[in-house]
C-alpha cells in the first residue's frame, strides 16, 4: 500500500525547485532538486509523475501566489489609475521581495513546456487584473488593440523597475512610481 503524500514534502520539493530553475534554467537536473529537497529522485517523481507536471504545477503555485498578494486591499471603489497602481505596487514589492521566484516565473512564462491547459487554470485567478489591463487599454493609446500586448508592456517595464530597486532599494518607490507612470501613459494615453 502506498504511503499518504506528505504536503511538506510536496512543498519542499516545489521550493527547491524555484531555488534550482532561478540558479541553473529549466534544463536542470531534477536530481539536483530532489538534492536540494533533501528526497530521493523517485519521492520527486512520486509527487510529480515527471518534470513538465513539476513545471506546470510550479507554474500554477506562482501564480496562485502572485493572484493571492495582488489582489488583498484592491481599491474596488477608486479610478481605474487607482486600480492598475494598486496591482502594479503589489507587482512590483513581490518580484524585488522574491527574486528565485521572479526569475522562475519569467522562465516557466516563456516555456512551451507550461501547457495551454495550465495558463488558462492559472489565468482564472486574475480575472480582476485581466480586466482592469483591458478597461486601461479600451480608452487609451492602446484603444482597438491587443490587451496582451499592454499586458506584455507592463511585464517589461515591471521587470526593468524591479531590477532598479534591487540595485538602488533607497530609490524603490522613485522606481516604482515612474515605472508605473512610463506603464500609463503607454497604455492609458
Amino acid at each position: 500500500m502506498a504511503r499518504p503524500k506528505s504536503e511538506d514534502k510536496r512543498q519542499a520539493i516545489l521550493a527547491s525547485a524555484i531555488a534550482i530553475f532561478a540558479a541553473h534554467g529549466l534544463g536542470a537536473a531534477t536530481a539536483k532538486i530532489a538534492r536540494r529537497a533533501v528526497v530521493s529522485e523517485g519521492t520527486l517523481f512520486n509527487y510529480f509523475s515527471n518534470k513538465d507536471e513539476l513545471l506546470n504545477a510550479l507554474y500554477l503555485v506562482l501564480k496562485a501566489e502572485l493572484s493571492e498578494i495582488m489582489l488583498p486591499g484592491y481599491p474596488d471603489n477608486q479610478d481605474l489609475r487607482s486600480k492598475a497602481f494598486h496591482i502594479w505596487r503589489r507587482y512590483i514589492d513581490w518580484g524585488v521581495d522574491q527574486p528565485d521566484k521572479r526569475k522562475c516565473m519569467a522562465l516557466l512564462s516563456l516555456s512551451d513546456r507550461v501547457g495551454e491547459q495550465t495558463r488558462e487554470r492559472a489565468m482564472a485567478g486574475f480575472a480582476e487584473i485581466n480586466q482592469v489591463i483591458h478597461h486601461s487599454v479600451a480608452g487609451g493609446a492602446f484603444c482597438g488593440r491587443s490587451p496582451d500586448f499592454a499586458g506584455a508592456i507592463m511585464g517589461a517595464l515591471a521587470e526593468t523597475t524591479m531590477d532598479f530597486i534591487q540595485r538602488e532599494r533607497d530609490n524603490a518607490e522613485f522606481y516604482t512610481s515612474m515605472g508605473f507612470d512610463a506603464f500609463w501613459r503607454a497604455v492609458a494615453g
